[in-house]
Formats: structure tokens, C-alpha cells, sequence
């Protein structure tokens, strides 16, 4: 039975007495610009708009540069502190691996957030990365009466579950008995109404859930100058996936759908996946194997996303239904806001197609398997583009 739990939000004005040295925010995260990750990218630009406020925030993540700490004072009287902590990165492609890299992770990160001068109103606030923080946070509360706000970026374990073909009972035993600390949480952070469903159906309170969306991490207004796209992209339309391309994302129906789109439709689509993650290499194996044309280069610099996102004729999300309220990709506001068109391969229960279907400038969802669907899409915007630029739907096939 879960220990009853009353809702909470912390004062964003810390008290007039508060000592000089504590904080009224802690905010833990993995990692930290100028590393790639979204969640650090958020948490950066959230503890700053805090700082505004008027509040003292500490902000503590990894780092692959030696380990360092630097502040900013603010005319609101707030201040940010950010420690970043030296480590190593893990290679993703290891389960076991990843899960004891993510064990000490976070011990480092916990035990750091733990040093940190607070005030009896101060709210510890943790995310979903690296995976299983929850697991160390809910022991810091018992330890210290800290308040805990939990701003779920993923579900962990559900999607290892999820990634798995067979569940085992230890798995089992994992997802109890994080549900039994989930309950132990003073308040929630969403990313989406499909999260909020979820912990809903997980037993949590509605008052104890706040929807908080991601912004686009850079300001994005849809009239940027694009940035030079790689060779193989001169001459056709873009079709754009910028981002993580990992385990959560769907493979096959993409492949099928741009196959057909270049056996047997116009071929005017180029993929360019400025990507990384372990489906972008399968993705692009087979694409080399069936003689596709693709372009591949790692994620930009944050500051230079407005003008790769401007490159696209099309912009691609695509998620495993599996995953759909366990994952939320974070590109899909940076793309919506880049005023292109958006093609989500995906499930209708997912936020992506949500927020698409009401705010996209162009908009397709294609189910999983469905490859006709996704060239048809394709097919579509190629016409329209040459309608609207007068050209002529001559096939350039690759």
C-alpha cells in the first residue's frame, strides 16, 4: 500500500532568511551541454528560466571534460550553480553494461546532489536519465526529507521490457517494485498526455501530475538560412531524421516505405540521418546494402540545429508502438517549429501525433508495416513541391 502522499509545489520565491549558501532547487540530470542529450539540453534551459525567477538552483549532471562547477548570478537576485562530474561514456550497445554504467552514474550523481546546502522547503527534482535514478533519489528522501519531483523522460524498466522479445521474472520483479517507489514521489513532471495515462493506470493521483512539455531546445522561428547539406542530397528533396535513432525507433517500415519511394515512385527523397544512435547504423547498413542513396553525418552543434532543421523538405519521427507514453522524442517540437511538413511512423497513442496532427505544418502518420503508406506520403509532398516551384515531376532515381 502506498504511503499517502499530499501534493506539493515548490515556492519559487525561497525565503527571505534562506541562507546565502543553500539552494531551494537541486536539479539532476545525465548529460550536460556541450555533451549530445536532450535531457540535459532541457534541464539547462529550465534551471535558467528558475534563476530568473528568483530562485537558487543547483544543477548537477556528467561530463566527459574534467569535472568542474561554475555559477551565474541573476538580476531576479536568483542564481544557478552547475556541477558537472567527469566520466566515462558507456558503450550503448551493451545491456549489461549500460546498467552498471547507469548504477554508478547515478550513486555519483546522488551522492553529489546529497552535498548540497538545502533549506527544509528545498525540492529535489531527477528525470528519467540516466536510467533507474528513481532507485537513488526515493533513498535521498528517506535520508533527508527532501521533496522529490520526478520529470519522467523515460520509463524505466518498461522499456527494456519493451525492447525485449521475451520478459523474464526478474524483469517482472523490477517493474513492482519500481511502481512501489513511483508511489513514493511527492510530485510528476509529464512530457505527455500519454505519460499522464500511464501513471494514471499505475495507480498515482491525478494532482500529483503536472504536464510539462519540452520546448524546442534552441529557438527555431521556421524562416532560418539552411546550413550546407552533404553532396548526396544536391539536386533532391530532404528528408530529415536529426537526433537519437535508437532502440525506440522504428527500422523496417522506413526501409520498405523509401525502397518503393525509389523502385518504383519518383525517388526525389534523399534521407539524410544526421543521427546517431544504434538503429541509425542498421538503418544505414541496409541502405548500403540495398544500393539506397542516404546521407549520414553526426548530430550538429546545438546552435547550428535551426539552420540543419531549415534543410528539410520532410521531416521524419518514427517510434516502435511498444514504446508509445514510455518515450516521447524530443525533436518532435524543434521540428514542428521549423514549419515542415512532419512524417511520424508511429502509433495514434503516442504524443507525437498529438502534437503533430494540431500544430505541424504538413502532417502523415503511417502504422508500422505499412512501407506503401510511407512512399505514398513521399510521393505526395514530391508533387506538391513540384506544383508549387513549377517543376517537373521527372524521376531522379537513386
Amino acid at each position: 500500500m502506498a504511503q499517502p502522499c499530499i501534493p506539493w509545489k515548490r515556492i519559487h520565491h525561497p525565503p527571505a532568511n534562506m541562507s546565502k549558501d543553500a539552494f531551494n532547487l537541486v536539479y539532476v540530470v545525465d548529460w550536460l551541454p556541450p555533451e549530445f542529450g536532450a535531457v540535459g539540453q532541457y534541464a539547462m534551459l529550465f534551471a535558467r528560466q528558475c534563476a530568473e525567477r528568483g530562485e537558487s538552483v543547483c544543477l548537477i549532471g556528467l561530463s566527459l571534460t574534467p569535472s568542474n562547477c561554475g555559477s551565474e548570478n541573476f538580476a531576479s537576485g536568483g542564481r544557478l550553480e552547475i556541477r558537472r562530474l567527469s566520466i566515462r561514456p558507456v558503450d550503448r550497445a551493451n545491456w549489461l553494461g549500460r546498467l552498471l554504467w547507469a548504477m554508478g552514474a547515478n550513486w555519483r550523481l546522488m551522492r553529489e546532489a546529497l552535498r548540497v546546502p538545502r533549506t527544509t522547503a528545498s525540492e529535489l527534482l531527477f528525470t528519467g536519465s540516466p536510467p533507474f535514478m528513481l532507485w537513488f533519489a526515493v533513498p535521498a528522501k528517506w535520508l533527508t526529507g527532501v521533496r522529490l519531483c520526478y520529470r519522467i523522460t523515460d520509463f524505466y524498466p518498461e522499456v527494456i521490457a519493451a525492447a525485449r522479445v521475451r520478459r523474464s521474472r526478474l524483469l517482472a520483479f523490477l517493474m513492482r517494485f519500481t511502481w512501489w517507489l513511483r508511489h513514493r514521489v511527492d510530485r510528476f513532471e509529464v512530457l505527455g498526455e500519454d505519460q499522464r495515462a500511464l501513471l494514471v493506470r499505475g495507480g498515482i493521483a491525478g494532482d500529483r501530475i503536472e504536464l510539462k512539455r519540452d520546448p524546442s531546445p534552441v529557438v527555431v522561428t521556421g524562416k532560418e538560412t539552411p546550413a550546407e547539406p552533404p553532396a548526396a542530397l544536391l539536386g533532391h528533396l530532404v528528408l530529415l531524421y536529426s537526433g537519437n535513432y535508437g532502440v525506440a525507433h522504428e527500422v523496417q517500415t522506413v526501409l520498405d516505405g523509401y525502397r518503393l519511394h525509389h523502385r518504383s515512385g519518383s525517388g526525389r527523397f534523399v534521407l539524410w540521418l544526421n543521427a546517431t544512435g544504434g538503429n541509425a547504423d542498421r538503418l544505414e547498413n541496409l541502405l548500403k546494402a540495398e544500393g539506397l542513396p542516404y546521407a549520414r553525418t553526426a548530430p550538429c552543434a546545438l546552435e547550428a540545429l535551426p539552420h540543419v532543421l531549415a534543410c528539410a523538405d520532410v521531416h521524419l519521427i518514427c517510434l516502435r508502438p511498444a514504446f508509445a507514453g514510455y518515450v516521447l522524442p524530443s525533436k518532435v517540437y524543434a521540428c514542428i517549429a521549423s514549419r515542415r511538413p512532419v512524417l511520424f511512423v508511429g502509433p495514434e497513442a503516442s504524443d507525437v501525433h498529438l502534437l503533430c496532427a494540431e500544430q505541424a505544418s504538413g502532417y502523415a502518420r503511417i502504422d508500422i508495416g505499412d512501407g506503401r503508406g510511407f512512399a505514398a506520403a513521399l510521393e505526395h509532398w514530391a508533387q506538391d513541391k513540384a506544383r508549387r516551384t513549377g517543376q517537373a515531376g521527372a524521376n531522379v532515381k537513386g
